[in-house]
């Protein structure tokens, strides 16, 4: 064992001793988040995946496969395949922009980058529909143009990078603000310009922080509701996501079917978990890393 290993696992039982919990106190606390996450995340898990299989295979398999799941889900793809690479660029650029330069207006930037955790993505909705509705400025504007947004991928999209546009940037900003420019700075002293700077030092010491960014950014993008079922009216084999098609198959009476396909997005969020826990290890490796040298 390393003298670095003996030294945390030394200040890891300082901090145990001065918490000073007894076992009991130990074991309530692990009870009740344990009871929690019962509760409130493997119960309704094993509850979707019962009744999706409650009326057996067959008619599990033929909701999945079902004309308009597969629309829903083509568009769920696409929809994520945009968003997620749109707000990519954008929280790289804003990460990088708050980070490494000072400039007026950095502290309103990150309120608005903030925005989307403060407004329900049902106002979110709202908002878009007053901007591009037939009543709106634009509306008479994008008729004359033949621009369909509203009810249509277009507005579907643009709700969608508005909600998920945080994850990114917020996932960034404190990793480059820990990290410091001093490696940009030897590297531009040695000649290296800005982008060979930024592929070359910036973008891998974030590398697992961009990744993280984009699974969370990725797993909201797919299971988006309020935002998107304001903007895209509902049409069946067109604007409905999945979110929206397990919506529309409950109200139909069609439980197995819509506990089916909201089992597709169950799944979808396990792999999410599963990559997103061996990103945080790895993450959490590379940043040990980096403080040891």
């Amino acid at each position: 064992m390393t003298e670095a290993e003996k030294s945390v696992m030394a200040t890891r039982r300082r901090q145990k001793q001065a918490v000073g919990e007894g076992p009991l106190t130990r074991a309530a606390l692990i009870a009740v988040a344990l009871a929690f996450l019962g509760i409130m995340l493997i119960a309704p898990l094993l509850v979707v995946f019962a009744e999706a299989f409650s009326r057996g295979a067959g008619v599990f398999f033929d909701a999945l496969v079902a004309p308009h799941t597969m629309s829903a889900l083509q568009l769920t793809l696409l929809v994520a395949a945009i968003a997620v690479p749109a707000n990519l660029v954008f929280g790289i650029a804003a990460a990088w922009a708050i980070t490494k330069f000072d400039f007026k207006g950095k502290a309103f930037l990150l309120t608005l980058i903030d925005l989307p955790f403060a407004v329900s993505p049902v106002v979110s909705g709202l908002i878009f529909v007053l901007l591009f509705g037939a009543n709106s400025a634009l509306g008479p504007w994008l008729d004359e143009m033949n621009i369909k947004i509203l009810f249509a991928v277009p507005g579907i999209v643009i709700a969608t990078i508005f909600i998920t546009f945080p994850f990114i940037a917020r996932e960034l900003i404190p990793l480059m603000e820990q990290q410091g420019s001093s490696e940009e700075e030897a590297a531009v002293s040695l000649g290296a310009g800005g982008w060979r700077t930024f592929f070359l030092v910036t973008l891998p010491n974030v590398k697992w922080g961009l990744l993280y960014g984009v699974l969370l950014c990725n797993a909201r993008a797919m299971g988006e509701f309020g935002a998107v079922s304001v903007v895209s009216g509902h049409i069946r084999g067109q604007t409905n996501t999945l979110p929206l098609h397990i919506e529309i198959l409950y109200h139909d009476n069609k439980a197995a079917a819509a506990f089916a396909v909201a089992s597709l997005l169950a799944m979808l969020a396990l792999v999410t978990l599963a990559v997103k826990t061996v990103l945080e290890a790895r993450f959490a490796g590379s940043l040990a890393a980096q403080r040891r040298h």
